[in-house]
Parts: C-alpha cells; structure tokens; sequence
C-alpha cells in the first residue's frame, strides 16, 4: 500500500485529507502537535512539531523504517487562527508562525525528498492559503507565511525537475470542515460553487 504523510492530521482540513488518503488505499502517516487518535486502522498518528528540525527528520525516518517510503507529502499543518493587529504584533510570534507554517513545510519537503531520492515518484502538494494575496486587517504573519509557500512551491518545482517529484500549492479559501449543516444561505453564496 502507498504511504501518505499529511501534517496537522488532528482536525480540520488535514483530519478529512487523512480520512480521505485512507479510504483510498493509501497507508497514512499523520502528524500533528495536538493528541489524535487514529479513526482508521490505516492512519498511524505520530506527535510532531512542525517548528522543531529534529522532530521533523526523526519522525519521517521513522515512519519510512515502520510504514514504507513514502509516495505522497502534504503540507497542511499550519498556524491558522492567530490573527492580531500589526502594532501588537510581536517577533516572536510572527517569527512562530513562520516557523510552523513555512519553515515546517520547508523541512518536511527537504526530509521526504531525501526519501523518495532515485525513486523516480513523489507527489508534495502544499496547503496555502487565498490570504497570500487577498489578505485582511491582522493577518500579517499567516498571509506572509503562506505567499512564502507559494513562493517554495515554484522554486522546488524548478529544483526537482527531472527527479519525478511533483510540487503543487492550493490555496483554499474558507472552508468549513465541522458543523456543515450550521451554514446559513448567506454563508453558502459567498462562494460560486455554493
């Protein structure tokens, strides 16, 4: 069975990404900061945080030792609800948010590369975000974290050419992963495909 890993697989978008890679076959790896437990007997859990490099290689080494070479990364584990006014923003958290949602990214990139090397296959696919370009009030540090991710994408795209490793980006806007049925009609028109 393929190996799927997909960071920040405790809830949201990446908790349905793991769900989904599973029902499809694949033998996923989730890894998150916060506790999870496996829905599925094919989604293994592992504790990971996306701002520590030595967490990140440790993990996808052991996940290649106990799951497989992994096929497919994704980079969905962000922080994405921290939204401040820019005059209280602080260094340290703008600097902890692009340490999650960029540099994690980055170095899960670097760590799955090394693993499929001279494979000829890999799929990286990395979650940003429409804040890259279509930001609001407040959201500084995140909206700058995901362009740098866009920015990534295209840069590997152009590195790994010829290795067989794909690198795409999408970019979701709002998406409401829990309690569907709350939404109001005014809620569904905001976006074309309802």
């Amino acid at each position: 069975m393929p190996v799927a890993i997909i960071t920040g697989g405790a809830a949201g978008i990446g908790r349905h990404l793991c769900a989904g890679f599973a029902r499809e076959g694949y033998v996923v790896a989730a890894l998150d900061i916060q506790p999870m437990s496996s829905p599925h007997p094919d989604i293994h859990c592992f504790p990971c945080d996306l701002r520590d490099e030595a967490a990140i290689t440790s993990v996808f080494h052991t996940i290649a030792q106990t799951l497989g070479t992994p096929r497919v990364l994704i980079n969905n584990g962000a922080v994405s609800r921290f939204r401040k006014p820019f005059p209280l923003l602080e260094a340290k958290e703008f600097d902890d948010v692009l340490g999650t949602n960029l540099r994690g990214a980055f170095l899960c990139c670097r760590e799955f590369v090394r693993l499929c090397r001279g494979t000829g296959y890999g799929r990286i696919i990395n979650i940003a975000s429409t804040r890259y370009q279509q930001n609001e009030c407040g959201w500084e540090a995140y909206g700058a974290s995901k362009g740098g991710l866009v920015s990534l994408t295209a840069s590997l795209c152009v590195s790994l050419h010829g290795t067989g490793i794909t690198v795409n980006a999408v970019s979701p806007g709002w998406i409401q992963v829990d309690d569907y049925d709350s939404l109001s009609p005014c809620d569904h028109s905001q976006h074309p495909s309802g």
